[in-house]
This record gives structure tokens, C-alpha cells and sequence, in this order.
């Protein structure tokens, strides 16, 4: 018991000991020993220190800890007793430059000089040098290089008080390459179609241009995405991405293998909504068409984005606020089950939005994308679509967002963190086949001048034509939503067979947006320069044609887009209609009008169905439809053809029509060949016609259906794709030339 008791007394007065207010003693002078640099006034300032003022020790803690915080100080040691505090500092030395040995690149060394913690002018401090050096291998590390070595020196200033060069030694070693990359488990889906997902590439002779062929963590957490949402999308509700790579010792590179567990295929059964009370259920009644139109097919995140979508303009429509939705899915055997709740969230509303981590972007670019603004009321849903806006401008590496309360509780502010990324593209391009040889070139800035604009410029050379050309995208012009585009483009077409050459020059402006869901409208003007010279070869009929000549004309799109995605759909349809209107032309003004429908369907995992339409057609206002003018029916939409060899023909030469109308049915076999072929197949019914010569009523007035039927195929190989096109026409015109054979070669690098 006595035992006990003493325990207890003990614990009491530690208890009272540390839980008493130590005595606070007033301070009446301070003394500042070993500072050099730094003046007695600035560190009184930084150590909020006040003469005439009662300190505990806690508080004389407080001094030290915001002392230490400014960094000038190595070493800090007080002393504090009969009202004087005595404070001895060691002062950091300051840094005079930093160096970085080893890496030539100025664009690279100030990249470094940014990400860096320590600065020049700024205090030296050994624990951040050990924090720069990883930084310095993270950064070789994104680049590709895996065994780089840093080493940091330093090295006194002489008659400097107490300045030093810090000097980082950098090795960066081999650049490592991705030599193969394989996908594994049971992936269910072709090793080609996944290799079209990812961003990352195998490192080919050719490619020495693209930085996809280097080893990159982050590039290897998008491809794990963007592998994750392709199986997604195509149903597999629990695909699992996992990724490694394994260094080649016996060969130069890296073996990079993507684990994939597809797991089961799902559809979605049944889609119901859960309505607050407080909400008239009538609102969101017209949901049930989509509901409808999506029960019984796969499951996609992005069907349930779409639904989402519609009962945000049902919400806006009828002007409700404070309202949140979410979503449920419950998984029964190989069903999902969706349950979308609609109820009354809290009456929060943004007070500020702060934009942080831009350094070249402007505050505005990254606030026209945002769906909120400040004042609107706060939600989470429409947050997260703003980042999701962010991410898929592809300007930035990351984006992040921070929620905080703001100045009362029914308010919030909201940080928007994004960090930058490398913005610029260059690509190559080389083709060879029965058609020719064409080679291109195009240098592309998604991010011109920090202001969010898309700078495109290609140049393209075949054997008969020389293009090139500069295009400038604004994608949300004026905060409005809308695409505005403009450019500028040039084409030279030498025929000397046919005796002329034809240079046409255009100068566009144009705009695109989403008047009504899945309506998008796009009005254009353009000022085009046509010069056309001729030999004594030509016909009569080109020499007549033959001149400069100056267009304005207006042009409008309308298009429907219902695919549920636009690279390799499954389902849906896209509907487009285009015209051309001469509003001034110096001679043979045209009127040009085009409808164009693809529809898609999946029959099963191992067919897929297409349908093209294309039809088109050109009018002269007065005189007759100029050359450069005329239709010529692409070569996808009629295979079994030369290029640009079928329809009307004036002195041996194929000058187009003023109409043409083409249909193709398709039948895609994913899954015909083994995957180890590395080979796509579809089968094709094409039809067409090309038809009438207004110049001359004796040509091409007769209408002449063309046909064919044959097979296509897609091969990956070690120099790029390959594509062949076996083709046996069904119907011509004596005049065609046809082509059973085809084939094109080429890649980007």
C-alpha cells in the first residue's frame, strides 16, 4: 500500500510540474553575439523579440524555432537570465553561384535551377543539398537516364564574407531505351489495339526524334491509366494495370511488361434514380431515354459520365441550386446494377478560387475551364469535372485541387494547384506504296505563349503536290466554350504529264461549338489565291481554265456526334452536313455541299460493323467548276481503285466530277488472327460513282456505278505499320483504273 502511495505522490508532482506556467521574467536588454551579416535590428524583427516584455521558456523556445525558420543561422544558442537575454548565432554562409558540371543544355540547366530548393544569394544549408541531389537524379531520371551520379562541392570566395560556389558534379550516365514491350495475363484483348492505348513507344531507328522511347515514371502511371479506362470503357469492370521493367543485361534497354488482369466482361442491367422529396421527380423524367438506350449494353464510366451530364442541364435548365448527385454501382453476377441519387447538398457557396503552380500559363486560361466561380454555389461534382477539363488540356503534368473554409462556415475557398509540363511536339513522318512516296514534317505547341493557344505547322511533299501550312487554335475563344481556328495553307500540284500546274493558297477563320447536345456547329470564311499555268501539252479545255483567280467564301458545318468514343468506336453514329458559298469571286464562282454519315456497332467481341456514306457536290454559279475545284472521291471511301483515277477524263487526264457518292460497308475481325501475328483484319463492300464535266458535254456525263469487295489488313511491324488492301472490283467505267493490290507504308517519329 505504502508502495502504491509513493507512485502516486510521484506522478502528482510531475503532473504539477510540468502543468504549472514556468515563471515568466521581463526582458530589459538583449545582446547579439556572432552575426556578421545579419544586423541586431533584423534579427530583433525575425525573432519577434520585445524589450519590456515578460518571457517564459516556452516563449524564449518560440524566439529560437523562428530564428532557425529564417535559415541565415547554423547555429543558435540563448541565454536568458536577470532580464538579459544573450542570443550567439553562427551565420550560414551564402551561396555566390551554383554550377552544374556536366550538363551543356541551357534549356536543361534552367529547368534545374528552377526545381532546385537552394538558390543563388540565398543561405547554404547542407540538409537541402542532399534534397537537390535527389532532385537532380529524379529529373535525369524522368529524361530516361537511370544510373546518373551527383556530386555537390563547395568552394570558399576568396575576400567574401562568408560566400561559397556550390558546384554539383553530374554523370548522367547511358540513357536507357524501351527495347520491347509486352503485354501479359489475361488481357483478352490484342497485343496491337493496347499498344495504340499507351503513350510510351519501343525505341525504333527511326524514332530518334521522340522522347517516348525513353523510360518515364510518370509516362508509365498515364499508360497504366490509359490502359485502365480503355477496359473500362469496353466493360471490364475489374481490369487491374500492373507494370514493370527489367533492365536487358546482355543487350542495350529496357524490357518494359505491362500485367494485365481483364477479369469479367460486364453489362449494365438495370438504371435507377433515387429523387429527394424536396425536388419535382417530373424534372429529371426525360433521363429515362438514356436509361433506355443504355440498359443491356457494356458497362462504361463513360455512359455513366453521359447520364451525369444530362441531369447537370436538367439541373441548369430548371434552375436549381445546391443540388449533388452521385452514383452507385452494385455488381449482381455479370450485371452492374446503377442507381443515380439526386438530393438537396448544403447551402455552401464559393468564396475565392486561387490558382497556384502557373508559372508560364495564365490565371486566365486555367479559370476558363473551371465550371465554377466565385459566388456560384459549391460543387463537388462540378469541381471535379473542372479538373477533369484541366487534365485533358494536356498542358499539364498534374492537377490538384485544395477545399478550405473560407470567412464563415457556409462559405469555401478553392485552391487549384497544376504543375507544368513541356508543351512543344515535333514528329516526322515517311510513306512509301503503289500510290507513291509522300514524307511530312509538323512542329506542334499546345501552349503558345502561355495563353492556351494550339500552334500547328506541317509540311507534306509527294511525288506531285507540295503542302504546308500554319494553323492557330484559341480552344475556349473569349471564355465562351468555343473553338476559334485560323490559318493559312498552301498547295502545289505539278502534273506535266497533263501539261499544267495548279498552286492554290488559303487564308481561313473559322469557329466550332456545341449548339444543342451532340450538335456541334462550325462557320468558317476563307480568302483562297488560285494561279493555274498550262503548257502547249494541255488540253484546250485546261488552257481555258488557265489564270489567277481570288475567292471569299463562307462555309458551315453542322454535325451530330453520338459514338461512344471517337478513336475506335463500338457504337453510335456521326451525321455531318458542310456547304461553301461564294460571297466574292473574280470568275467561275461555286457552290460546294457535302453529307457524310458513319455509323458503328459491335455484333460481337469478334465482329465489328461499320457504315460510311459520303456524298458530295460542286455547282458553278456562272461559267464552269475551276480544277482545282472539282471532287475527287477519297481513296479510303473507294478502295479497288488508283487514287484520283476513276471518273471523267479529259486529254488522258482524270479531272473529277461535279458529284460523288460513295458507301462502304465494313466488318472489323479483332480477333481473326492469332496476337502473336500482330495483324488487324476487316472485310469491305465499297461503292461509288464519280460523275459530269460541266466544261464539256461530252465528258463524264455518263454515270457509272464502281464496286468492290475485298479485304484489309493493318500490320505492326519492326519499321512502322503496313497496310495492304486485297481488292477485286465488282463494277467500272472503261476509263478507271483499277488496283487488286495496295499497300502503304510509313510511320511518325
Amino acid at each position: 500500500m505504502q508502495k502504491i502511495f509513493n507512485i502516486l505522490h510521484i506522478v502528482l508532482f510531475i503532473f504539477i510540474f510540468f502543468m504549472l506556467p514556468s515563471k515568466a521574467e521581463k526582458l530589459n536588454k538583449i545582446v547579439i553575439l556572432g552575426n556578421e551579416r545579419i544586423s541586431d535590428e533584423t534579427l530583433i524583427v525575425y525573432g519577434e523579440i520585445e524589450k519590456n516584455k515578460d518571457y517564459s521558456q516556452e516563449e524564449i523556445n518560440i524566439i529560437i524555432k523562428n530564428l532557425y525558420d529564417t535559415k541565415f543561422f547554423s547555429k543558435i544558442s540563448i541565454n536568458f537570465s536577470n532580464g538579459i537575454l544573450k542570443i550567439n548565432v553562427e551565420e550560414n554562409p551564402i551561396i555566390n553561384s551554383i554550377a552544374l558540371q556536366g550538363e551543356a543544355t541551357k534549356k536543361f540547366t534552367k529547368a534545374l535551377l528552377n526545381f532546385m530548393t537552394l538558390k543563388e544569394k540565398s543561405s547554404f544549408i547542407k540538409n537541402d543539398v542532399k534534397k537537390d541531389v535527389e532532385i537532380i537524379k529524379e529529373f535525369y531520371n524522368q529524361l530516361g537516364y537511370y544510373s546518373t551520379n551527383v556530386e555537390a562541392r563547395t568552394v570558399e570566395v576568396k575576400g567574401g564574407n562568408n560566400l561559397l560556389d556550390l558546384i554539383f558534379i553530374i554523370d548522367k550516365g547511358k540513357r536507357e531505351k524501351i527495347t520491347k514491350i509486352f503485354f501479359i495475363g489475361e488481357k483478352k484483348i490484342k497485343t496491337k489495339r493496347l499498344r495504340d492505348v499507351i503513350a510510351t513507344e519501343e525505341a525504333k531507328f527511326w524514332k530518334f526524334i521522340s522522347r517516348n522511347i525513353y523510360l518515364n515514371n510518370q509516362r508509365i502511371e498515364l499508360d497504366k491509366r490509359l490502359l485502365k479506362n480503355y477496359y473500362l470503357n469496353k466493360g471490364y469492370y475489374d481490369a487491374e494495370i500492373l507494370s514493370s521493367n527489367v533492365f536487358i543485361k546482355d543487350k542495350e534497354g529496357i524490357e518494359l511488361t505491362f500485367n494485365i488482369n481483364a477479369g469479367q466482361r460486364y453489362r449494365i442491367k438495370k438504371i435507377s434514380t433515387s429523387i429527394d422529396p424536396v425536388f419535382d421527380k417530373k424534372i429529371f423524367k426525360t433521363l429515362e431515354n438514356d436509361f433506355k438506350k443504355f440498359a443491356g449494353t457494356y458497362y462504361s464510366p463513360f455512359k455513366i459520365t453521359k447520364i451525369l451530364e444530362s441531369i447537370d442541364e436538367l439541373i441548369d435548365d430548371n434552375e436549381l441550386q445546391f443540388v449533388t448527385h452521385s452514383v452507385s454501382e452494385t455488381i449482381d453476377g455479370k450485371f452492374v446494377d446503377l442507381e443515380f441519387k439526386i438530393f438537396e447538398g448544403p447551402k455552401i457557396v464559393v468564396e475565392r478560387i486561387n490558382i497556384q503552380g502557373n508559372t508560364v500559363t495564365n490565371d486566365s486560361v486555367i479559370r476558363s475551364e473551371l465550371i465554377l466561380d466565385e459566388g456560384d454555389p459549391y460543387s463537388k461534382i462540378k469541381l471535379d469535372k473542372s479538373i477533369s477539363k484541366l487534365r485533358s488540356r494536356n498542358i499539364f503534368k498534374k492537377v490538384n485541387y485544395r477545399v478550405s473554409d473560407g470567412s464563415s462556415k457556409d462559405v469555401k475557398v478553392m485552391d487549384i494547384i497544376v504543375e507544368e509540363m513541356p508543351t512543344g511536339e515535333i514528329a516526322a513522318g515517311a510513306g512509301t506504296g503503289t500510290d507513291g512516296t509522300t514524307v511530312s514534317f509538323s512542329l506542334t505547341e499546345n501552349n503558345y505563349l502561355g495563353k492556351g493557344l494550339i500552334v500547328d505547322t506541317s509540311l507534306e511533299a509527294s511525288e506531285s503536290a507540295l503542302r504546308g501550312g500554319i494553323s492557330i487554335i484559341n480552344p475556349n475563344y473569349n471564355f465562351s466554350g468555343n473553338t476559334l481556328e485560323y490559318g493559312l495553307s498552301s498547295k502545289k500540284t505539278d502534273r506535266p504529264n497533263s501539261g499544267y500546274e495548279n498552286t492554290l493558297t488559303q487564308l481561313n477563320i473559322g469557329t466550332r461549338f456545341e449548339q444543342y447536345d451532340d450538335i456541334f456547329l462550325s462557320p468558317s470564311l476563307e480568302l483562297s489565291f488560285d494561279d493555274m499555268t498550262v503548257d502547249g501539252t494541255a488540253s484546250e479545255r485546261l488552257k481555258k481554265q488557265a489564270g489567277s483567280f481570288t475567292d471569299l467564301s463562307f462555309g458551315y458545318g453542322v454535325e451530330k456526334d453520338t459514338r461512344d468514343r471517337r478513336f475506335m468506336p463500338t457504337s453510335g453514329s456521326i451525321l455531318g452536313f458542310a456547304q461553301t458559298l461564294p460571297l466574292y469571286v473574280e470568275e467561275n464562282s461555286s457552290v460546294f455541299n457535302r453529307f457524310t454519315l458513319s455509323k458503328y456497332h459491335s455484333f460481337s467481341e469478334n465482329v465489328l460493323g461499320a457504315f460510311k456514306f459520303y456524298a458530295a457536290g460542286v455547282v458553278a454559279v456562272e461559267d464552269d467548276v475551276r480544277l482545282s475545284k472539282r471532287i475527287h472521291i477519297p481513296s479510303k471511301r473507294l478502295r479497288g481503285f488508283e487514287n484520283r483515277k476513276v471518273g471523267p477524263v479529259d486529254s488522258g487526264d482524270y479531272v473529277g466530277g461535279n458529284y460523288a457518292l460513295a458507301m462502304n460497308f465494313e466488318a472489323a475481325l479483332p480477333n481473326l488472327l492469332p496476337d502473336a501475328t500482330q495483324t488487324d483484319v476487316a472485310a469491305f463492300l465499297d461503292i461509288g460513282n464519280l460523275w459530269h464535266v460541266d466544261y464539256d458535254s461530252k465528258i463524264g456525263q455518263s454515270s457509272t456505278i464502281r464496286s468492290a469487295v475485298g479485304i484489309a489488313t493493318n500490320v505492326y511491324t519492326p519499321i512502322g505499320p503496313l497496310n495492304f488492301v486485297f481488292a477485286q472490283d465488282l463494277s467500272s467505267a472503261e476509263s478507271d483504273t483499277t488496283q487488286q493490290f495496295k499497300f502503304q507504308i510509313g510511320t511518325s517519329f
